[in-house]
């Protein structure tokens, strides 16, 4: 199995909302599945379940109506975007468990770093304690997927104040800086990357992962050590997994 991983940089949103879409319109049987990891521009974006009430002072950043599922959040600087373009029909498996293998990476992640976070019932996305530290919000399309998941690693919070977050009065929210993980959005998608794929695709596969432009990057140095990770990664099988988790 392949996919293909582009890495960006800061992208307007309104853009990279045009590109997938172009992506899933345009996409094949035999298309790869692909990962795109990315920060964007100061941005509210409403979901389809979006209220005008939950967007309070939206001040000078703009607010653009995306397609995705879900309400109100906002997307800035500092915090990782990973768009995850699957064909889950492909993939054999529904929205509810593309979101539920979404979350449970992000949790993975966190777990790496000595965090521990969980998921709620009814409320997509990733908490510590009382406060979201991530959020998802999926579109699917004749069966494949597009948007995904945004965690906040080194942001400025205070947007965040001018809504409801996800349509939810009062909700707090955090980062991985608040937690003492001073890391950048791109370390921090290269120790997501092969928990995600992982996540996604199984314990029992190989997938092979092609870096495409516009930045060419092969090698994920994680907080916990530097690591070369091949062009293709090895997905980790339960066995191993359990032997790993023993030392």
């Amino acid at each position: 199995m392949n996919i293909h991983v582009r890495h960006y940089d800061l992208v307007d949103y309104e853009w990279a909302l045009s590109q997938m879409q172009k992506f899933v319109a345009h996409r094949e049987q035999e298309t790869l599945d692909e990962i795109w990891f990315l920060q964007h521009d100061p941005v509210f974006t409403q979901g389809q379940g979006g209220c005008a009430g939950h967007l309070h002072r939206p001040g000078s950043i703009p607010v653009v109506q995306s397609d995705r599922g879900g309400q109100v959040t906002y997307h800035g600087p500092g915090q990782l975007i990973a768009y995850t373009l699957i064909d889950i029909k492909r993939l054999g498996i529904g929205p509810r468990e593309l979101v539920r293998r979404i979350e449970q990476s992000v949790i993975g992640l966190l777990e790496s770093f000595g965090l521990v976070a969980n998921r709620r019932q009814g409320a997509p996305g990733v908490y510590i304690r009382d406060a979201k530290i991530a959020a998802l919000g999926l579109r699917i399309r004749r069966g494949q997927s597009y948007h995904g998941l945004s965690l906040n690693v080194d942001l400025d919070l205070e947007p965040f104040t001018r809504i409801d977050p996800c349509g939810y009065k009062g909700l707090r929210v955090t980062q991985m800086k608040d937690f003492g993980i001073e890391i950048g959005c791109k370390r921090a998608a290269d120790c997501l990357l092969p928990i995600l794929i992982n996540s996604l695709y199984g314990l029992n596969h190989t997938v092979e992962v092609k870096v495409k432009a516009p930045e060419q990057r092969e090698t994920v140095p994680c907080e916990r050590g530097e690591q070369d990770i091949p062009a293709a990664i090895p997905v980790i099988s339960k066995d191993a997994k359990k032997r790993h988790d023993r030392v």
